[in-house]
């Protein structure tokens, strides 16, 4: 895996305005970055439903605006800051070398794991109610209070 050469701490990369490695890695950083903001986005969405609720319009709202805009800044610095930048860049180079099954090879296997997943719990099914009929059969268990009577 690649080092970064800046050894700059993330609260100095996170004042700059610059872009590290700009054309590498750019869909994983973009993907990262998009996902960091839609946390962002609903943590403040929840914060105002939720903790300012019952304060007045102003709060309820600028508080998490405020803080979406730093959430959402905060995620764009972070996908710039060079040891994470060259981590997701190391991503997305490991990731074009991976071989992706062609669609005939995946129907079949999913045919085959949600036919297993059929049988398993038909088979397991099967069991409980084998169980059950034997646990009531030797008085073992309480019919009326499994069945809310």
């Amino acid at each position: 895996m690649a080092r970064a050469t800046d050894n700059a701490s993330f609260l100095s990369v996170l004042a700059s305005g610059a872009l590290y490695k700009r054309n590498q890695g750019r869909l994983a950083r973009q993907l990262t970055g998009l996902s960091v903001v839609a946390v962002v986005l609903f943590g403040a969405w929840s914060m105002s439903n939720t903790i300012l609720s019952e304060y007045d319009r102003a709060i309820s709202l600028g508080v998490p605006f405020a803080f979406a805009l730093l959430g959402i800044w905060v995620a764009y610095r972070l996908v710039n800051y060079p040891k994470f930048a060259d981590f997701l860049i190391s991503v997305e180079a490991e990731m074009d070398k991976v071989s992706w099954p062609d669609r005939a090879y995946l129907v079949r296997a999913t045919g085959v794991v949600l036919m297993v997943m059929i049988l398993m719990g038909a088979y397991l099914a099967v069991w409980d109610i084998v169980w059950f009929q034997f646990f009531d059969f030797i008085g073992f268990l309480d019919i009326e209070a499994l069945r809310g009577g």
